[in-house]
């Protein structure tokens, strides 16, 4: 048998990849990556240059300036015609406070009013009167002069008369009875010479008195009439006050909104400053958007925004513009501010409150109230 495994060549084994095979793969893997850079380089400049002008945030609330419903006077509530949830509009009554006391005072202050003018006219009537007396005096003080000259005149008489009797009692030509006659005359002249005298500076005092009453009395009505009077200006102001207080009695809702956290009842007593409920205007409402500091940069006042709200879900967008920043964040002005100053300190992005005004056709459109969750994106592309 022929051994044919001699005459048989020998096969040579397959080449293996070879290097430059193993360099074009490879180069080929880096191409592919490199282009899926460029693309990731080209969308992320595409999305920097036309998509990157808004910031955005959840954590952003409704809120509002809600009116608080005080009163303003003391008194027993008679009647409450609003409910929880009620809708009222400005103007509204919405609590009803015994008005009786209230009237009394009013009548009583009607009443100081009308004595202060007839205080003020008789004022003005003693003018008249003390005018009067000064002219009774003067004529008093006139007739007393008169008086004292009658009175002058008797007792110069008495003394000559005197005088001539007592040069005769020294012939013995009168007898000692009129001598002492003679002297009880000039005695008694010169008493009513005397009264005479006090009768002048008597009137003279009078009418002293009477001009100073005058005077007084003047100082009271001078430059001033039945309507600038300060006691008639000052009766005025109790009976306005007490129309005040009247008025006050009928509590009417201060604006547009609904009735929530009412805590009264009829017949409870209030004082004023008494909290009775809230009123909520639900048209004027804002959303207070929490945005981290990192995204502030560019967030300037008078941007537009768009806002969604959880309660009625991304089909309803609300726009609104930026109307200003708080003055402080959140762990500012909490109840137990953050403690930094610690050795286990860790830094924590901040928040700050940025204040976002609704439309209020939008408002009326689909309601909100406050403290709702909303979704808050600021448009940065706006001046």
């Amino acid at each position: 048998m022929t051994d044919v495994s001699n005459n048989t060549p020998e096969t040579q084994p397959p080449e293996s990849n070879s290097e430059p095979a193993m360099k074009a793969k490879r180069k080929k893997m880096l191409g592919f990556l490199a282009l899926i850079l460029i693309i990731a380089a080209v969308l992320y400049a595409i999305w920097a240059i036309l998509f990157n002008n808004t910031v955005n945030t959840d954590n952003a609330y409704v809120g509002a300036d809600t009116a608080e419903i005080t009163s303003m006077v003391t008194g027993q509530v008679s009647k409450v015609l609003v409910q929880d949830t009620q809708q009222v509009h400005k103007g509204d009554i919405l609590v009803q406070v015994d008005q009786r006391d209230a009237k009394i005072a009013l009548a009583q202050a009607e009443a100081a009013l009308a004595k202060a003018k007839r205080q003020y006219h008789q004022t003005q009537a003693n003018s008249s009167s003390l005018n009067s007396q000064i002219f009774v005096s003067s004529d008093s003080i006139s007739s007393a002069q008169a008086q004292v000259v009658k009175a002058q005149a008797d007792y110069d008489n008495a003394r000559q008369e005197l005088a001539r009797r007592q040069a005769l009692e020294q012939t013995g030509a009168i007898s000692k009875e009129e001598l002492t006659s003679s002297q009880s005359a000039a005695k008694t002249a010169l008493a009513a010479l005397n009264v005479a005298k006090a009768a002048v500076s008597q009137a003279e005092s009078s009418r002293k008195a009477a001009q100073s009453n005058l005077a007084a009395n003047e100082a009271l009505i001078t430059g001033a009439s039945e309507n600038t009077a300060p006691d008639i200006l000052t009766a005025q102001a109790q009976v306005q006050q007490a129309l005040l207080d009247l008025e006050r009695t009928v509590i009417r809702a201060p604006v547009d909104g609904v009735v929530t956290s009412r805590n009264i009842q009829v017949g409870q007593r209030v004082a004023p400053g008494t909290v009775l409920m809230s009123v909520v205007p639900i048209s004027q409402l804002y959303v207070d958007a929490n945005f981290k500091e990192s995204q502030l940069a560019k967030v300037r006042i008078g941007q537009t925004a768009t806002l969604t709200s959880d309660l009625y879900g991304k089909s309803v967008v609300y726009h609104g513009k930026v109307m200003g920043f708080s003055g402080g964040t959140g762990s500012a002005f909490a109840l137990i501010p953050a403690q930094n100053a610690t050795g286990n300190w860790i830094k924590v992005v901040q928040r700050l409150p940025v204040r976002i005004a609704l439309d209020p056709k939008e408002l009326a459109a689909h309601p909100l109230r406050v403290g709702l969750s909303m979704n808050a994106d600021v448009d940065l592309s706006a001046k």
